[in-house]
């Protein structure tokens, strides 16, 4: 059977054109807020209003009913589309579809891959599992399946043949345990039209993915990096994220050539809930048309990272969207969300 890659599918790179943004919107019954869901619709509403600033947004939700709450919360915006599509939580970036394009023939598709809530680590996800055939029966792309277990989190492409992940997430048991590395690789290649898959090493604390590499290293051209790191000793982050950035140093770009790495602050102040940490970090950026939405914790090195993510793309907007409640559910910007990218001109 011909793969993805074999057809000439591939996954873009996020700063490339989007036809929209994609959310799921979160349910009063939903098990990624304990007793905080009263706080989320308010703040998810202004991430939804932020995104619709610069390109369409479509919105998963469950009836008419929550349609009507979502749009009560997210105020008058044209620009903003509801798809009857059900969820079981909000987390769109990892049930919902990543989208391939093809620059031969100008298409654009829906990869669905298999879906276990992080290795099962919650009690249901039947409904999220279904959400990428949705969205491609309701867009008219072509669907196709994949049996490993990915989530979009756990991925970062340069758009023209690197990938960069995580051994703690992607080599984790609970994901693929009947495949090698060799295995996950390759079907990563013939799925994702990449051909040189970099591996750091784990995820950053309070992050129940395993490691998702978008709390940690992003790319932000083909070969420049931008990383998170931790200059607090005591933090037990500091290790971790040396040692990500060590790795980096050694790691290249699909044509051999070394990766720029610029460095990027954790907030200041270390969050938690209910006693548990919260993995608040700036890499968890989104890149939409003509912007940047940057995860802002209310924290005196929120400016820093805006400054400097501005830096890195100039005549972007850069704009702070506050994840103080929505972190609470161990997520904020990128991790809620998902691009679809504009069709390519063949």
């Amino acid at each position: 059977m011909e793969t993805p890659a074999d057809l000439g599918f591939r996954m873009p790179a996020e700063w490339e054109p989007h036809d929209a943004v994609w959310f799921s919107w979160p349910h009063p019954d939903t098990e990624s807020f304990p007793g905080a869901y009263a706080r989320i619709p308010q703040a998810f509403g202004a991430l939804v209003r932020a995104a619709a600033e610069f390109e369409p947004v479509r919105v998963n939700v469950r009836n008419a009913a929550e349609e009507a709450e979502a749009r009560r919360q997210i105020g008058k915006c044209d620009n903003v589309q509801f798809f009857p599509i059900d969820s079981d939580e909000p987390w769109c970036r990892d049930h919902g579809p990543i989208f391939l394009v093809n620059d031969r023939t100008g298409e654009v598709a829906v990869a669905d891959f298999e879906f276990n809530a992080w290795g099962r680590k919650l009690p249901r996800w039947d409904l999220d599992r279904r959400v990428p055939e949705a969205v491609a029966r309701h867009l008219g792309l072509r669907h196709l399946v994949c049996p490993l277990v990915l989530e979009g989190g756990s991925i970062e492409v340069n758009g023209t043949g690197s990938l960069l992940t995580t051994r703690s997430c992607l080599l984790s048991p609970n994901r693929n345990p009947e495949m090698t590395e060799e295995q996950i690789v390759r079907n990563l290649e013939q799925w994702l039209g990449v051909r040189n898959v970099l591996w750091l090493g784990d995820g950053i604390e309070g992050d129940d993915t395993d490691g998702h590499i978008d709390d940690l290293t992003r790319f932000v051209g083909k070969s420049r990096v931008v990383t998170v790191i931790e200059e607090n000793a005591d933090d037990p982050n500091q290790a971790i994220l040396a040692d990500n950035l060590e790795a980096l140093r050694g790691l290249r770009d699909e044509d051999g050539d070394r990766l720029e790495i610029v460095t990027l602050p954790m907030p200041g102040r270390r969050r938690e809930w209910e006693g548990h940490r919260l993995p608040c970090s700036y890499a968890n950026f989104l890149l939409v048309n003509g912007g940047v939405l940057l995860p802002a914790f209310d924290d005196p090195r929120d400016s820093e990272a805006a400054a400097l993510l501005g830096s890195l793309f100039p005549g972007r907007k850069v704009v702070p969207v506050e994840c103080a409640d929505l972190i609470i559910g161990l997520g904020s910007v990128h991790c809620l969300s998902q691009q679809q990218p504009a069709a390519p001109r063949p």
